[in-house]
């Protein structure tokens, strides 16, 4: 009985700290981080304080712990990174791969553009900001004019844009994204264009 499809449903479903992560981000969202109490986490998941407790102690570290799984991927992407030749086709994989992991974590930063005061406080904007300055490293030459070093860092900013500043813009979400990813690509080439003309030369 039961195939594996099954087992696979079940131990998700069952991944209690991946369920904690989501009730909890769902309620910050609802009613914003500082009046969410561990308790309504509790209630909302229909496990006892203690079951919860089990596996955070605080509220602060389901936070962490979902920025921590949910920017993984942006960690590992700066670590490969790092690791590849500075081609034009690598700064588009990039840009790609940049695009499908902020996809991913889009209630996350929802909630970090609408609580940044907490997210000020907590360690999470360090965190944040260390993740921006990994990327803004693997995209930028470090031999390129400033002007082209700014390029590369308004196509991260693009892209971040891209999941709030643009919801009342016509057009629907894969339309804005295939948009930002184009302004992305544009700024990212032209940078690279620049950066492979030797200074000096006009």
């Amino acid at each position: 009985m039961g195939g594996t499809m099954d087992g696979t449903k079940r131990q998700r479903r069952g991944n209690t700290r991946q369920r904690i992560q989501d009730v909890a981000l769902e309620l910050f969202a609802e009613q914003g981080y500082e009046k969410t109490s561990l308790r309504e986490i509790a209630e909302r998941l229909d496990v006892t304080k203690a079951a919860l407790y089990y596996h955070f102690k605080t509220k602060e570290e389901i936070l962490v712990s979902i920025f921590e799984d949910l920017s993984q991927p942006i960690e590992e992407l700066i670590e490969w990174g790092k690791g590849q030749p500075h081609t034009l086709e690598t700064k588009e994989e990039i840009l790609v791969r940049y695009n499908e992991a902020l996809t991913e974590a889009l209630p996350l930063f929802r909630f970090m553009q609408e609580n940044q005061a907490t997210v000020k406080e907590l360690r999470i904007g360090e965190m944040f900001r260390h993740r921006m300055l990994g990327m803004r490293d693997i995209l930028i030459d470090p031999q390129a004019a400033l002007v082209d070093q700014v390029r590369c860092v308004s196509a991260v900013f693009t892209m971040h844009a891209g999941m709030f500043a643009l919801n009342d813009l016509p057009g629907t979400d894969e339309e804005k994204r295939a948009a930002v990813m184009e302004v992305a690509r544009g700024l990212v080439t032209q940078a690279h264009e620049g950066s492979q003309t030797p200074t000096g030369a006009s």
